[in-house]
């Protein structure tokens, strides 16, 4: 069968291409560039647990030692600390990285993949698609024609793969606009990354006075500054008055040293493709979606697409097309971006208006300082990651089902668990392997060795039901799981996502969830939709 075929080699389109490699999909990765990316230390991204790991997952780099993971987080009002938070192992840090560092991660993994083909100079434009697969068309130094079996267009805001399916692509442009210095220097806030809103040396305007600083390897310290509305251009000279006027006055007087390494000016638009599938053609990260205000990382969301079609793209590639899956990528990812987007509109007015209710409401700037903590940390209806809840491939209530502290749809908490060769690993590090994931709670059993109660007990008769499913299962053993009594079964899909919990070894239960799961039964894809409000923009 014909690879699958990536257009845009950015974040996205290397993450999609290593997942779908891992679950052995031969991709063809088209790259406009050279292959290669220019270091911009100002040119940075936040990666939060779930995303983090996805990508440490696939590059095989710890990450930690790449980017910075903040000892914690302070937001401050004028000059009143309004909230601190340390982070630790049950509240992990977001992960701060250069891009140019993340991707070259990638690419160094996707140099290693024999499944892989990079084609550098290579810009796509011409695509067509028939019943068994698609014909693109690339031009360049090596312009040529292409055949694969998909096409999933990760090229960008720009994207030629969605203007030529003829896509509309809905919104708002530059709903924030941020001047952006990277710097090297010491700030009081070792190693914390800091929000600080209407601080008292700027009384230019309700816009003038946010700043975000949050530090990077090597005492480089990324700073933004929300500017007001406008397209007022950046100059030099303005953003090194800021520069030494926020210096100033972090530090409570005369300016510090410092060395300016990179600037920039981020502008951030909210756009939502209106359709993310067409036949075989596909659109993921900012091809399909564009977000990112109140502190927002918009890279996450595109990661979580390329997570939630690579194992959905692999079984059609291996078993055959598969409508009703294929259509739950649009579905499930398309819904989830809707309802951030709409969090962060309905917010907007709020946080960016002036007084408006800041004059009437005692306490709203607490409220308004939580909202901005929420979107910086992957936290609430800004941040979270999204659930599933609404999926078609979630199945209809089982006579077995039982609740956990994890909600079907949602991601599941990653806990340590005994794998079937006996090693203990992170679940989390079981994903993305295209396989269904059946954990059995059962306590005690961390402290005998595997074949010890590997034939006891529940086990042969949950064996056997796990090796009955429509498609290979992995199956594990953890001493526990949040909420979930002994001997809970979970079913997990490949990105980690809950399908369900049962009450034990229930074969008829756990068949009818994992055929759901797979695109077999479940609510319509036009029933899903409606369900989740998932409505055009």
């Amino acid at each position: 069968m014909d690879p699958v075929i990536i257009a845009g080699a950015g974040p996205v389109g290397l993450t999609l291409a290593l997942a779908l490699a891992r679950q052995e999909v031969p991709c063809v990765l088209l790259d406009e560039g050279p292959g290669t990316d220019e270091p911009r230390p100002a040119r940075t991204v936040v990666l939060h647990e779930d995303t983090a790991a996805l990508v440490q997952r696939l590059s095989g780099v710890p990450l930690a030692r790449a980017g910075f993971r903040w000892a914690g987080w302070r937001s401050m009002r004028r000059r009143q600390v309004m909230r601190e938070i340390a982070f630790d192992d049950t509240d992990p840090a977001p992960l701060h990285i250069a891009q140019h560092v993340l991707t070259g991660a990638l690419r160094a993994a996707l140099a290693r993949e024999p499944l892989v083909r990079t084609a550098v100079d290579s810009r796509l434009d011409g695509v067509e698609q028939d019943a068994s697969g698609v014909t693109v068309r690339t031009r360049g130094p090596k312009g040529t024609w292409w055949r694969g079996s998909y096409l999933v267009g990760c090229d960008g805001p720009r994207s030629t793969v969605r203007k030529l399916q003829d896509i509309r692509f809905p919104g708002r442009t530059a709903v924030e606009r941020h001047a952006v210095a990277a710097l090297r220097t010491e700030l009081p806030w070792q190693d914390q990354a800091l929000l600080h809103r209407a601080p008292p040396w700027r009384t230019s305007g309700p816009s003038a006075g946010e700043i975000t600083a949050r530090p990077l390897p090597d005492g480089v310290w990324r700073v933004d500054w929300l500017l007001p509305p406008g397209k007022d251009l950046v100059t030099p000279e303005l953003l090194v008055t800021r520069i030494r006027e926020t210096l100033a006055g972090w530090t409570g007087g005369s300016v510090p040293p410092y060395e300016l390494v990179d600037t920039g000016v981020h502008t951030v638009h909210h756009r939502l493709a209106r359709r993310w599938r067409v036949g075989r053609v596909f659109l993921a990260g900012d091809a399909a979606h564009l977000l990112g205000a109140l502190g927002t990382q918009g890279l996450d969301e595109g990661l979580r697409d390329a997570d939630n079609l690579a194992w959905k793209l692999a079984l059609a590639w291996h078993h055959g097309p598969h409508e009703a899956l294929l259509d739950s990528y649009q579905t499930e990812r398309r819904a989830v971006v809707a309802a951030r987007l709409r969090a962060a509109d309905q917010a907007l007015p709020l946080l960016r208006g002036g007084k408006g209710l800041r004059s009437v409401v005692p306490g709203s700037a607490r409220g308004h300082d939580a909202l901005l903590t929420d979107g910086h940390l992957g936290r609430g209806s800004l941040g979270a990651p999204g659930a599933y809840a609404d999926s078609p491939l979630m199945p209809p209530r089982l006579e077995g089902e039982v609740p956990v502290e994890t909600p079907p749809g949602w991601p599941v908490t990653d806990v340590v668990v005994t794998a079937e060769d006996g090693s203990f690993v992170r679940l989390r590090d079981r994903l993305g392997r295209g396989a269904l994931l059946v954990v059995l709670v059962a306590p005690g059993t961390g402290v005998w060795e595997r074949r010890h109660w590997a034939s006891a007990g529940l086990m042969p008769r949950l064996a056997a039901a796990v090796d009955s499913l429509p498609r290979p299962a992995e199956l594990l053993v953890a001493e526990s799981y949040p909420g979930a009594a002994a001997h809970t079964v979970l079913l997990v899909r490949p990105d980690g996502h809950l399908v369900t919990a049962l009450s034990g070894v229930r074969p008829a239960d756990l068949h009818a969830a994992a055929e759901a799961a797979l695109g077999g039964t479940g609510r319509t894809a036009e029933e899903a939709e409606a369900g989740a409000g998932a409505g055009t923009r």
